[in-house]
Protein backbone atom coordinates (compact mmCIF):
# COMPACT_ATOMS: atom_id res chain seq x y z
CA UNK A 1 0.00 0.00 0.00
CA UNK A 2 2.92 1.85 -0.34
CA UNK A 3 1.14 4.20 -3.09
CA UNK A 4 -0.85 5.61 -0.77
CA UNK A 5 -4.43 6.26 -0.99
CA UNK A 6 -4.93 8.57 -4.01
CA UNK A 7 -8.90 9.51 -4.28
CA UNK A 8 -10.92 11.79 -6.16
CA UNK A 9 -13.37 14.11 -4.16
CA UNK A 10 -15.28 16.65 -4.67
CA UNK A 11 -14.78 20.06 -2.07
CA UNK A 12 -17.52 22.16 -3.99
CA UNK A 13 -19.65 22.78 -6.98
CA UNK A 14 -17.16 22.96 -10.22
CA UNK A 15 -14.09 21.76 -7.46
CA UNK A 16 -12.76 18.68 -8.06
CA UNK A 17 -9.44 17.24 -6.50
CA UNK A 18 -7.44 14.40 -6.73
CA UNK A 19 -5.87 13.73 -3.73
CA UNK A 20 -4.15 11.29 -0.63
CA UNK A 21 -6.09 10.38 2.04
CA UNK A 22 -5.59 7.85 4.49
CA UNK A 23 -6.18 4.67 4.32
CA UNK A 24 -8.67 3.54 6.19
CA UNK A 25 -9.03 0.82 9.06
CA UNK A 26 -12.04 -2.13 8.34
CA UNK A 27 -14.40 -2.57 11.52
CA UNK A 28 -15.18 -6.26 12.83
CA UNK A 29 -17.59 -6.31 10.13
CA UNK A 30 -16.37 -4.53 7.21
CA UNK A 31 -13.61 -5.56 4.48
CA UNK A 32 -10.88 -2.98 3.26
CA UNK A 33 -11.17 -3.02 -0.28
CA UNK A 34 -8.36 -2.56 -2.76
CA UNK A 35 -10.22 -0.86 -5.64
CA UNK A 36 -9.99 -1.64 -9.20
CA UNK A 37 -12.90 -0.50 -11.80
CA UNK A 38 -15.34 2.34 -10.68
CA UNK A 39 -17.71 3.94 -13.48
CA UNK A 40 -18.72 7.52 -13.49
CA UNK A 41 -22.84 7.97 -12.75
CA UNK A 42 -24.86 10.82 -14.25
CA UNK A 43 -25.47 11.52 -10.42
CA UNK A 44 -21.62 12.42 -9.79
CA UNK A 45 -21.17 14.25 -12.55
CA UNK A 46 -24.53 16.30 -11.42
CA UNK A 47 -23.01 16.67 -7.64
CA UNK A 48 -19.74 17.98 -9.45
CA UNK A 49 -21.60 20.60 -10.92
CA UNK A 50 -24.46 21.38 -8.56
CA UNK A 51 -23.47 20.43 -5.32
CA UNK A 52 -26.38 18.93 -4.60
CA UNK A 53 -29.11 16.27 -5.87
CA UNK A 54 -32.49 17.00 -4.30
CA UNK A 55 -32.50 17.80 -0.34
CA UNK A 56 -28.82 15.68 -0.83
CA UNK A 57 -26.05 18.65 -0.45
CA UNK A 58 -22.31 18.40 -0.14
CA UNK A 59 -21.17 20.65 2.79
CA UNK A 60 -17.99 19.38 3.15
CA UNK A 61 -15.38 17.49 0.94
CA UNK A 62 -16.69 14.15 -0.31
CA UNK A 63 -15.19 11.11 -2.45
CA UNK A 64 -17.33 10.44 -5.21
CA UNK A 65 -18.10 7.19 -7.08
CA UNK A 66 -20.59 3.93 -6.22
CA UNK A 67 -20.36 2.15 -9.45
CA UNK A 68 -17.37 0.05 -7.96
CA UNK A 69 -15.78 -3.37 -7.47
CA UNK A 70 -12.41 -4.40 -6.15
CA UNK A 71 -9.92 -7.14 -4.47
CA UNK A 72 -10.49 -7.47 -0.69
CA UNK A 73 -6.96 -7.06 0.96
CA UNK A 74 -8.03 -6.78 4.46
CA UNK A 75 -11.42 -8.73 6.68
CA UNK A 76 -12.90 -7.57 10.18
CA UNK A 77 -12.54 -10.20 13.24
CA UNK A 78 -16.51 -10.55 12.32
CA UNK A 79 -16.14 -11.64 8.53
CA UNK A 80 -16.73 -15.35 7.43
CA UNK A 81 -17.47 -14.90 3.79
CA UNK A 82 -15.06 -13.31 2.58
CA UNK A 83 -11.03 -13.32 2.50
CA UNK A 84 -8.01 -11.42 0.97
CA UNK A 85 -7.31 -11.92 -2.27
CA UNK A 86 -11.32 -11.84 -3.08
CA UNK A 87 -12.57 -10.11 -6.19
CA UNK A 88 -16.12 -7.95 -5.18
CA UNK A 89 -18.69 -5.96 -6.68
CA UNK A 90 -19.68 -3.62 -3.69
CA UNK A 91 -23.77 -3.01 -3.11
CA UNK A 92 -23.05 1.16 -2.52
CA UNK A 93 -26.52 0.62 -0.16
CA UNK A 94 -25.98 -0.43 3.36
CA UNK A 95 -28.24 0.05 5.76
CA UNK A 96 -26.85 1.39 8.81
CA UNK A 97 -29.90 -0.37 11.21
CA UNK A 98 -32.27 -2.60 11.05
CA UNK A 99 -35.25 -0.46 10.54
CA UNK A 100 -39.13 -1.62 9.51
CA UNK A 101 -37.44 -0.90 5.83
CA UNK A 102 -35.03 -3.33 6.47
CA UNK A 103 -37.25 -5.82 8.10
CA UNK A 104 -39.68 -6.12 5.22
CA UNK A 105 -36.91 -6.32 2.74
CA UNK A 106 -36.78 -2.82 0.95
CA UNK A 107 -33.64 -1.36 2.76
CA UNK A 108 -33.28 0.72 -0.42
CA UNK A 109 -36.04 3.02 0.95
CA UNK A 110 -34.54 3.54 5.07
CA UNK A 111 -33.93 7.28 5.74
CA UNK A 112 -30.75 6.62 7.40
CA UNK A 113 -29.12 4.35 4.76
CA UNK A 114 -25.14 4.37 3.98
CA UNK A 115 -24.98 5.24 0.86
CA UNK A 116 -21.42 5.81 -1.38
CA UNK A 117 -21.15 9.46 -2.58
CA UNK A 118 -24.38 10.58 -1.18
CA UNK A 119 -24.11 13.59 1.21
CA UNK A 120 -22.86 12.99 3.65
CA UNK A 121 -21.56 9.59 2.83
CA UNK A 122 -17.62 9.13 0.86
CA UNK A 123 -17.92 7.06 -2.25
CA UNK A 124 -14.91 4.57 -3.64
CA UNK A 125 -13.47 6.62 -6.39
CA UNK A 126 -10.17 5.61 -4.60
CA UNK A 127 -7.11 3.30 -4.64
CA UNK A 128 -8.40 1.63 -0.59
CA UNK A 129 -11.95 1.94 0.41
CA UNK A 130 -13.71 -0.04 3.25
CA UNK A 131 -17.42 -1.18 3.19
CA UNK A 132 -19.76 -3.23 4.92
CA UNK A 133 -18.74 -7.27 4.32
CA UNK A 134 -22.19 -8.36 3.64
CA UNK A 135 -22.79 -5.68 0.88
CA UNK A 136 -19.50 -7.28 -1.09
CA UNK A 137 -20.47 -9.61 -3.16
CA UNK A 138 -17.86 -12.33 -4.37
CA UNK A 139 -17.36 -12.14 -8.39
CA UNK A 140 -17.32 -15.45 -10.42
CA UNK A 141 -14.09 -16.30 -12.28
CA UNK A 142 -15.92 -15.35 -15.71
CA UNK A 143 -16.89 -12.01 -14.68
CA UNK A 144 -14.53 -9.29 -14.84
CA UNK A 145 -14.11 -6.59 -12.39
CA UNK A 146 -15.59 -3.99 -15.07
CA UNK A 147 -18.48 -6.00 -15.17
CA UNK A 148 -18.67 -6.09 -11.26
CA UNK A 149 -18.90 -2.01 -11.46
CA UNK A 150 -21.46 -2.24 -13.86
CA UNK A 151 -23.62 -4.27 -11.48
CA UNK A 152 -24.69 -0.87 -9.93
CA UNK A 153 -26.31 0.49 -12.96
CA UNK A 154 -27.26 -2.95 -14.38
CA UNK A 155 -29.15 -2.91 -11.03
CA UNK A 156 -31.27 -0.21 -11.20
CA UNK A 157 -32.90 -2.11 -14.62
CA UNK A 158 -33.67 -4.90 -12.45
CA UNK A 159 -35.33 -3.07 -9.89
CA UNK A 160 -36.84 -0.98 -12.54
CA UNK A 161 -38.14 -3.86 -14.40
CA UNK A 162 -39.26 -5.91 -11.10
CA UNK A 163 -40.96 -2.70 -10.06
CA UNK A 164 -42.73 -2.39 -13.62
CA UNK A 165 -43.94 -6.01 -13.76
CA UNK A 166 -41.65 -7.01 -16.72
CA UNK A 167 -42.73 -10.48 -17.27
CA UNK A 168 -42.77 -13.56 -20.18
CA UNK A 169 -44.30 -11.76 -23.66
CA UNK A 170 -44.53 -8.26 -22.27
CA UNK A 171 -44.18 -5.71 -24.29
CA UNK A 172 -42.33 -2.59 -23.00
CA UNK A 173 -41.61 0.96 -24.38
CA UNK A 174 -38.08 2.69 -22.75
CA UNK A 175 -38.40 6.45 -22.96
CA UNK A 176 -34.52 7.21 -22.77
CA UNK A 177 -31.32 5.32 -24.19
CA UNK A 178 -28.49 6.84 -21.57
CA UNK A 179 -26.91 3.94 -19.54
CA UNK A 180 -29.93 3.34 -17.77
CA UNK A 181 -31.82 2.90 -20.43
CA UNK A 182 -29.98 0.63 -21.94
CA UNK A 183 -29.40 -1.79 -18.78
CA UNK A 184 -33.36 -1.37 -18.98
CA UNK A 185 -33.36 -3.10 -22.04
CA UNK A 186 -31.08 -5.73 -21.37
CA UNK A 187 -32.86 -6.84 -18.03
CA UNK A 188 -36.16 -6.27 -19.86
CA UNK A 189 -34.94 -8.72 -22.57
CA UNK A 190 -33.40 -11.04 -19.98
CA UNK A 191 -36.55 -11.22 -18.12
CA UNK A 192 -38.51 -12.47 -21.19
CA UNK A 193 -39.89 -9.27 -22.78
CA UNK A 194 -41.36 -9.78 -26.24
CA UNK A 195 -40.64 -6.51 -28.06
CA UNK A 196 -38.89 -3.67 -26.89
CA UNK A 197 -39.48 -0.02 -28.19
CA UNK A 198 -36.69 2.54 -27.14
CA UNK A 199 -36.70 6.55 -27.59
CA UNK A 200 -34.14 8.80 -27.39
CA UNK A 201 -33.37 12.34 -29.21
CA UNK A 202 -29.53 11.10 -30.22
CA UNK A 203 -29.21 8.79 -33.32
CA UNK A 204 -26.19 7.15 -31.78
CA UNK A 205 -27.45 6.61 -28.54
CA UNK A 206 -30.18 4.39 -30.74
CA UNK A 207 -27.94 2.91 -33.04
CA UNK A 208 -26.41 1.30 -29.74
CA UNK A 209 -29.70 0.21 -28.36
CA UNK A 210 -30.53 -1.65 -31.60
CA UNK A 211 -26.95 -3.51 -31.40
CA UNK A 212 -28.24 -4.61 -27.48
CA UNK A 213 -31.08 -6.05 -28.64
CA UNK A 214 -34.20 -3.19 -29.29
CA UNK A 215 -36.88 -4.29 -31.54
CA UNK A 216 -37.95 -0.82 -32.38
CA UNK A 217 -35.76 2.73 -31.96
CA UNK A 218 -37.48 5.67 -32.13
CA UNK A 219 -36.14 8.94 -32.47
CA UNK A 220 -37.46 11.73 -30.89
CA UNK A 221 -37.78 15.39 -32.19
CA UNK A 222 -38.39 18.54 -30.04
CA UNK A 223 -41.55 20.11 -29.98
CA UNK A 224 -43.36 17.02 -31.18
CA UNK A 225 -46.57 16.15 -28.71
CA UNK A 226 -46.30 13.82 -25.69
CA UNK A 227 -49.76 12.04 -27.37
CA UNK A 228 -48.39 12.33 -31.09
CA UNK A 229 -45.61 10.20 -30.02
CA UNK A 230 -47.17 8.04 -27.91
CA UNK A 231 -49.36 6.66 -31.23
CA UNK A 232 -45.96 6.46 -32.84
CA UNK A 233 -45.20 4.23 -30.10
CA UNK A 234 -48.31 1.95 -31.00
CA UNK A 235 -48.06 2.26 -34.48
CA UNK A 236 -44.41 0.35 -34.18
CA UNK A 237 -45.45 -2.48 -31.53
CA UNK A 238 -49.29 -2.53 -33.55
CA UNK A 239 -50.82 -2.47 -29.69
CA UNK A 240 -49.64 -0.16 -26.64
CA UNK A 241 -47.03 -1.31 -24.42
CA UNK A 242 -48.09 -3.18 -21.31
CA UNK A 243 -45.19 -1.63 -19.35
CA UNK A 244 -43.18 1.91 -19.85
CA UNK A 245 -40.04 2.30 -18.21
CA UNK A 246 -39.31 6.32 -17.78
CA UNK A 247 -35.31 6.78 -17.86
CA UNK A 248 -34.92 10.50 -18.63
CA UNK A 249 -37.10 12.22 -15.79
CA UNK A 250 -37.99 15.33 -18.35
CA UNK A 251 -41.93 16.63 -18.13
CA UNK A 252 -43.12 15.50 -21.18
CA UNK A 253 -41.35 12.18 -21.64
CA UNK A 254 -43.26 11.27 -18.07
CA UNK A 255 -46.42 12.41 -20.29
CA UNK A 256 -45.85 10.45 -23.35
CA UNK A 257 -45.35 7.51 -21.21
CA UNK A 258 -49.07 7.92 -19.67
CA UNK A 259 -50.27 8.08 -22.55
CA UNK A 260 -48.14 5.11 -24.45
CA UNK A 261 -49.03 2.54 -21.88
CA UNK A 262 -51.67 0.07 -22.32
CA UNK A 263 -54.91 0.66 -19.75
CA UNK A 264 -54.20 -1.89 -17.16
CA UNK A 265 -50.14 -1.12 -17.57
CA UNK A 266 -48.09 0.25 -15.08
CA UNK A 267 -45.15 3.09 -15.56
CA UNK A 268 -42.03 3.06 -13.73
CA UNK A 269 -40.46 6.15 -12.94
CA UNK A 270 -36.81 5.81 -12.89
CA UNK A 271 -35.57 9.38 -14.50
CA UNK A 272 -35.27 11.86 -11.54
CA UNK A 273 -36.63 15.35 -12.75
CA UNK A 274 -38.04 18.87 -11.34
CA UNK A 275 -39.75 18.02 -8.09
CA UNK A 276 -42.80 19.39 -9.59
CA UNK A 277 -44.05 18.30 -12.96
CA UNK A 278 -47.52 18.40 -14.81
CA UNK A 279 -48.94 14.59 -15.98
CA UNK A 280 -52.27 13.46 -16.97
CA UNK A 281 -53.11 11.73 -13.73
CA UNK A 282 -56.70 11.19 -14.61
CA UNK A 283 -55.92 9.73 -17.98
CA UNK A 284 -54.28 7.57 -16.10
CA UNK A 285 -56.32 7.07 -13.10
CA UNK A 286 -59.05 6.49 -15.81
CA UNK A 287 -57.36 3.29 -17.47
CA UNK A 288 -55.77 2.18 -14.09
CA UNK A 289 -52.28 2.57 -15.51
CA UNK A 290 -50.58 2.39 -12.05
CA UNK A 291 -47.72 4.64 -12.26
CA UNK A 292 -44.74 3.06 -9.65
CA UNK A 293 -41.59 5.25 -8.43
CA UNK A 294 -37.83 3.31 -8.41
CA UNK A 295 -35.61 4.51 -6.09
CA UNK A 296 -32.31 2.45 -6.82
CA UNK A 297 -32.33 -1.53 -5.62
CA UNK A 298 -32.77 -3.49 -3.29
CA UNK A 299 -31.85 -7.17 -3.35
CA UNK A 300 -30.74 -7.28 -7.15
CA UNK A 301 -26.64 -8.15 -7.06
CA UNK A 302 -27.13 -12.02 -6.66
CA UNK A 303 -29.47 -12.01 -9.93
CA UNK A 304 -27.47 -9.48 -11.14
CA UNK A 305 -24.00 -11.74 -11.04
CA UNK A 306 -25.77 -14.76 -12.19
CA UNK A 307 -27.16 -12.99 -14.97
CA UNK A 308 -23.59 -12.05 -16.07
CA UNK A 309 -21.80 -15.48 -15.34
CA UNK A 310 -24.81 -17.44 -17.11
CA UNK A 311 -24.33 -14.81 -20.10
CA UNK A 312 -27.82 -14.20 -20.46
CA UNK A 313 -26.59 -10.40 -20.35
CA UNK A 314 -23.48 -8.61 -21.81
CA UNK A 315 -22.67 -5.58 -20.33
CA UNK A 316 -19.15 -5.31 -21.95
CA UNK A 317 -20.44 -3.02 -24.55
CA UNK A 318 -21.26 -0.15 -22.12
CA UNK A 319 -17.91 0.71 -21.44
CA UNK A 320 -16.79 3.32 -24.28
CA UNK A 321 -14.11 5.35 -22.39
CA UNK A 322 -11.35 3.85 -20.01
CA UNK A 323 -8.90 6.45 -17.61
CA UNK A 324 -6.16 5.48 -15.24
CA UNK A 325 -7.38 6.97 -11.92
CA UNK A 326 -4.81 10.50 -11.91
CA UNK A 327 -6.69 11.33 -15.32
CA UNK A 328 -10.33 11.64 -12.57
CA UNK A 329 -10.81 15.70 -14.34
CA UNK A 330 -10.41 14.58 -18.14
CA UNK A 331 -12.86 11.23 -16.97
CA UNK A 332 -15.36 13.25 -15.63
CA UNK A 333 -15.63 15.89 -18.34
CA UNK A 334 -15.57 13.04 -20.93
CA UNK A 335 -18.74 12.26 -19.36
CA UNK A 336 -20.35 15.54 -18.63
CA UNK A 337 -20.08 16.00 -22.03
CA UNK A 338 -21.77 12.83 -22.89
CA UNK A 339 -19.68 11.54 -25.05
CA UNK A 340 -19.80 7.39 -25.32
CA UNK A 341 -21.85 5.77 -22.87
CA UNK A 342 -19.84 4.77 -19.84
CA UNK A 343 -16.64 6.18 -18.41
CA UNK A 344 -14.69 3.57 -16.37
CA UNK A 345 -12.12 4.61 -13.68
CA UNK A 346 -8.94 2.19 -13.40
CA UNK A 347 -8.05 2.67 -9.65
CA UNK A 348 -5.12 -0.41 -9.43
CA UNK A 349 -1.62 1.20 -10.85
CA UNK A 350 -0.42 -2.20 -11.57
CA UNK A 351 -3.65 -3.32 -13.28
CA UNK A 352 -5.30 -1.47 -15.83
CA UNK A 353 -6.99 -4.49 -17.56
CA UNK A 354 -11.09 -4.37 -17.36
Amino acid sequence: MAEGNLSVVLHAPGDLRVENRPIPEPGPNEVLLQMHSVGICGSDVHYWQHGRIGDFVVTKPMVLGHEASGRVVKVGSAVKHLEAGDRVAIEPGAPREMDEFFKIGRYNLSPTIFFCATPPDDGNLCRYYKHSADFCYKLPNNVTFEEGALIEPLSVGIHACRRAGVTIGSSVLICGAGPIGLVCLLVAKAMGASHVVITDMLPERLTMAKELGADFQLKVNRGVEPQQLAKSVEDLLGAQPHVTIECSGVESSIQTAIYATRSGGAVALVGVGPQMVTVPLINAALREVDIRGVFRYCNTWPMAIAMLASGKVNVKPLVTHRFPLEQAAQAFETTRQGLGIKVMLKCDPKDQKP
